[in-house]
């Protein structure tokens, strides 16, 4: 691994170089084309998955890592708590579409100073880039409200563990794993390839903290996130 720090210019430049990661690509090629655009930053990769997020991070060091939450093969929240560990120098923002309580608390938490929304304009993107390297942290104006709303009526959950943040895919095979079925009938009943069930199941059983297919359905049980009944 590179030893040069994050906020070292390549060859000189003097641009904020930024890692972008999406997973939709006509998104991904839109806020590509954003960022590439704008004076002052150059964006060195883009990637569509954690692994390749993971890899652009460890080749480049970018001075701006900007991470989506849903991604194929894990969750941003992930890498985001991986980058700030290993690369404290890179500032982190998120952009998504979502914006309940439970998203922007576990991102934070994890490492990301900023968190806009994917319907804000460009412009925006583009200006909470360099406030986060001038030391701001940028958040959409909607969110920031909803904080506010909720610290104010003493609802925001500041000591209330947020629960796991399972995708739609992940619950389907732990609840799968619940019923008993095999690799093979996860894999047929969910349409997926008999070798991407164990990654999936090894993503579940690092988010919920256990070692054992047992141990993660109690865990999911106990958190609700599965109802045998169903």
């Amino acid at each position: 691994m590179s030893s040069r720090p994050a906020d070292e210019p390549l060859s000189g430049s003097r641009h904020v170089t930024v890692v972008l990661v999406e997973d939709d690509p006509p998104t991904r090629d839109h806020l590509a084309e954003t960022l590439a655009a704008c004076d002052g930053i150059r964006l060195l990769a883009s990637a569509g998955t954690l692994q390749a997020a993971r890899d652009a991070c460890e080749r480049f060091l970018p001075t701006v890592l900007i991470t989506d939450l849903q991604l194929p093969d894990g969750h941003g929240a992930d890498l985001i708590r991986e980058v700030r560990h290993r690369y404290p120098a890179t500032e982190i923002m998120v952009i998504s579409v979502l914006g309940d309580e439970s998203s922007v608390v576990t991102a934070i938490r994890a490492g990301a100073s900023g968190y806009i929304l994917k319907d804000s304009e460009p412009v925006d993107m583009v200006e909470a880039v360099h406030g986060l390297i001038e030391g701001r942290s940028p958040i959409s104006a909607s969110i920031a409200r909803y904080i506010i709303r909720r610290v104010q009526d003493g609802s925001f959950g500041e000591d209330r563990k947020p629960a796991p943040l399972l995708t739609p895919r992940e619950t389907d095979i732990l609840w799968g794993i619940a019923k008993g079925f095999t690799y093979n009938d996860i894999a047929d009943r969910l349409g997926l390839s008999r070798q991407t069930v164990p990654s999936y199941i090894k993503n579940i059983y690092r988010k919920l903290e256990v070692n054992s297919r047992s141990e993660a359905v109690f865990e999911a049980i106990e958190r609700k996130l599965i109802r045998l009944g169903e």
